[in-house]
Parts: structure tokens; sequence; C-alpha cells
């Protein structure tokens, strides 16, 4: 194969890498969307359309597979094509959070807004993440390690907000027992957004080893 037609190749697996991406981004979104608006319609819709983000995984996957198989790729090529198969699986990560999320929404019981501090705080972790996201598989197609340690540098701020939910959360229920299985249930939620953080590191990390060959441990 000509170095033109594995360039292509590559390119075709990061757009698709980066159609996931947007697609994983909606999804957790939309989770909190309808956890915050009590929308268990679209929860189900939500979780219905993960379907599509694993059908993705699998279709980037056996891409990458193909292209490593046949184009005898050289070890930049290698690493950048390693790394996509690998990111696809904390994209899928991420997207089954999201369905976590629904599955509260679900059993909750009603909606949160009366809490308005707490939503607001919960809505802006879930800002953070879906930015961190897209800057990460940015970096990944720009080969951008620079951007990608300061990515992972942003976590920190996501984790800030996760301790400071997580006590006001504790703290409400204590002022308020019939606050309990809500607060609980919302306690898993900054959870999982917290967890989409490391997902989010862990591609960073990919895409320095794709750029430099060398691993890093950035979710200390």
């Amino acid at each position: 194969m000509t170095r033109g037609s594995q360039d292509t190749r590559v390119k075709i697996i990061n757009r698709e890498l980066v159609t996931m991406s947007s697609l994983v981004e909606k999804q957790i979104y939309e989770s909190l969307l309808c956890l915050k608006n009590y929308d268990v319609e679209k929860a189900k819709q939500v979780i219905k359309d993960d379907d599509k983000v694993d059908d993705m995984q699998k279709k980037i996957e056996e891409e990458c597979i193909k292209y490593i198989a046949t184009e005898q790729p050289l070890a930049t090529d290698l690493r950048r094509v390693f790394t996509a198969s690998k990111i696809v699986t904390d994209l899928e990560r991420m997207a089954d959070h999201a369905v976590d999320v629904c599955k509260i929404t679900k059993r909750i019981g009603g909606s949160i807004s009366n809490n308005k501090e707490i939503l607001e705080q919960l809505m802006s972790m879930e800002s953070k993440v879906r930015s961190m996201l897209k800057a990460a598989i940015e970096a990944h197609i720009n080969e951008d390690s620079e951007l990608a340690y300061k990515i992972c540098e942003k976590d920190d701020e996501i984790d800030a907000v996760y301790k400071s939910l997580f006590s006001a959360l504790v703290n409400a229920i204590k002022v308020d027992e019939t606050l309990i299985e809500k607060g609980t249930q919302l306690l898993f939620v900054i959870k999982y957004l917290e967890r989409i953080g490391d997902h989010i590191t862990n591609i960073c990390e990919w895409t320095i080893f794709s750029k430099t060959g060398a691993y890093v441990d950035l979710n200390e």
C-alpha cells in the first residue's frame, strides 16, 4: 500500500472516532438534562441510543485491526491506530455512565430542581467534562501531547466540584432525612461524572503515548 492510502485510512478512522465522540458528548448532555427535568421518556431514548455507541466502537475496532493486519504500518502509524482502538473503549464506558444516569432518572421519583445550588454545580460538572472530552479528542486527532497534558490538569477541577457536591449532598441529607433516597442517587450521579473525567484522562494518556511512545500515568 502507498503512503497516501495509509494516511487516508488513518483519516477515516479518526473521522469515525470524532463521530463517536460527538455521540458520546450528546449522551452525556442529554442524560443530565433528563435528570434535571425528570424526563423519563427521554431517558429511555438515551438508554436505547447506547446501542449506536456500541456499534461504532465495534466498527472502529474492526477498522483498526484491518489496518494493522494489511498495511504493515510504521511504528508511528501503528501507535496512532492502536491508541484509537483503546480510546473507543473509554468512549464506550463514558456512554455507559450516561446510561447509568438515565437509569437513576427513572428511579429517582421526581425533579431535583428544588435544590438550585446542587443542581447548578451538577450541571457545571457535566459541562466541564464535555468540554474536556471535546478537547481530548482534538488533541488526539492533532497529535498534540502538550494539549493532552493541559487537559489532564483540568481533571483537578472535576475532582474539586465532585468533592464540593459530595459534601453539599451529605450535609443536605443530614438536615433533611427525606432526602436520603434522592440524595444517595445523586451521589452516584456525581461519581459517574467523576469517572467520565478519569476516562478522558485515559484518552490523554493514550494521545501522549501515540505521540511519544512513552506510557504515562496521569490519573493519580
